[in-house]
C-alpha cells in the first residue's frame, strides 16, 4: 500500500499558501498604497486632497494669473495685504491675515493675485477646504523645513462651535505646545467678522455686578478665534460708479467699444437691482450675460479665458488684459 501522508501534508501546505495569499490580498485591499511625495516644482499652488481616507497635497495645473494692478478700488486693502505678504516672503515677522466683508469684492482675488506677484521669490499656496481643517497640522508638518515660504487659504470660512475644525485652526494661528512653523501662514476669507453666527441669545451671558460687566464665556470663545488672526482687513459694498467702473472694465474684455459699453449702462443698473448687490462678482456675471447675448461681440475677439477676478478693476486696454 502506497504511503500518502505526504502526499496528504503537501496538499495542505498548498491550501494554506493559498488562504494566506487570498488573505493578503484582502488586506491589501483595505489599506490605502502609499501617498506619493509632493511635486513641489509642478505648480506654485496646491490643494489639499483626501483620497482613501489619506491626504496629500495635489498642484494646481490652472491657476488664476491675475495680478494685483489689476484690483482697483480696494487700494487700501490691497496695500496692507501686499505690504505683510512682502515681510512674509523676506522672512521677516508678518501675520496670520483674515479678510472680511461684503460679499463680491475681492478678497480671494487679492490672496491669489499675492501668490503671482511673489511666486517667483518663493511663495506658494495651499488651498484647504473647512472640512479638512482638521488635518492642518499634518500640513504643516509636510512643509516644515523646506525653503518655501507657503500661505494656507481658506476660503468663505464660518464655524459652527462645535465643528472640528474650529480647534484645529487655533492651534495653527496660536502653535500648542509646540511653536507656530515661521515658514506658514494663514490667509483666510469670511463674509463674518467672527467666523462663527452670533445670536441674541449671547448678550444672556453678561451679568451685571455693581458697575463692573463680565462678559460671557460663550461670547468670548466665539471672538477668540478672529483675535488669533494679526491682521484684520475689511471689504466693504461699491457704490453706483464703481460698480459701472468694473462692468465697463468686463464689456471691454468682451470687444465692446465705449458706444456700446454705455449703453449697456442701464441693463447692468438693472442687473445689479434684480441680484440685490453691487459687486465685482454681480459685474463679471452680466458682463458673462450681455457678450452672450451679442454674439457679434464676441465674434470680433473670437473665445477668450477670462480670469475671474470677482473684485473692482479697473477698465483697462485689450493689450494689458491679454497679459493679464
Amino acid at each position: 500500500m502506497p504511503n500518502t501522508v505526504p502526499d496528504l501534508a503537501g496538499a495542505a501546505a498548498e491550501r494554506l499558501v493559498t488562504r494566506v495569499d487570498a488573505l493578503i490580498d484582502r488586506l491589501e485591499r483595505l489599506f490605502p498604497p502609499p501617498v506619493p511625495p509632493t511635486d513641489w516644482k509642478a505648480s506654485s499652488a496646491f490643494r489639499w486632497r483626501r483620497r482613501e481616507g489619506r491626504g496629500r497635497l495635489e498642484p494646481v495645473t490652472n491657476m488664476h494669473r491675475i495680478s494685483l494692478a489689476d484690483l482697483q478700488g480696494v487700494e487700501r486693502q490691497r496695500e496692507a495685504i501686499e505690504r505683510n505678504t512682502r515681510q512674509f516672503v523676506a522672512g521677516r515677522p508678518a501675520n496670520n491675515v483674515l479678510l472680511t466683508g461684503a460679499r463680491g469684492t475681492g478678497k480671494s482675488s487679492l490672496v491669489k493675485a499675492c501668490l503671482n506677484q511673489f511666486a517667483a521669490r518663493g511663495l506658494r499656496l495651499i488651498e484647504v477646504d473647512k472640512l479638512d481643517l482638521v488635518d492642518l497640522p499634518d500640513i504643516v508638518d509636510i512643509v516644515a523645513g523646506r525653503p518655501e515660504r507657503f500661505v494656507v487659504f481658506c476660503d468663505d470660512l464660518s464655524f459652527e462651535a462645535s465643528e472640528p475644525g474650529y480647534k484645529a485652526l487655533k492651534v495653527v494661528l496660536d502653535g500648542s505646545i509646540a511653536a507656530p512653523s515661521d515658514n506658514v501662514l494663514v490667509y483666510a476669507t469670511s463674509n463674518r467678522r467672527h467666523l462663527m453666527p452670533e445670536s441674541m441669545t449671547d448678550n444672556l451671558e453678561y451679568r451685571t455686578v455693581g458697575d463692573e460687566i463680565h462678559p460671557g464665556e460663550t461670547a468670548e470663545e466665539k471672538i477668540s478665534l478672529s483675535e488669533r488672526f494679526g491682521l484684520w482687513v475689511s471689504f466693504y459694498p461699491f457704490d453706483q460708479d464703481e460698480y459701472l467702473a468694473i462692468v465697463a472694465y468686463w464689456l471691454e474684455h468682451f470687444g465692446c467699444d465705449q458706444a456700446r459699453i454705455e449703453r449697456a449702462r442701464d441693463e447692468a443698473l438693472q442687473w445689479a437691482l434684480g441680484r440685490g448687490s453691487r459687486s465685482g462678482r454681480v459685474a463679471w456675471h452680466f458682463a458673462r450675460d450681455y457678450a452672450g447675448r451679442h454674439p457679434r461681440v464676441l465674434a470680433s475677439v473670437g473665445t477668450m479665458d477670462v480670469p475671474d477676478t470677482r473684485g473692482a478693476a479697473k477698465p483697462a486696454t485689450r493689450k494689458r488684459i491679454a497679459r493679464g
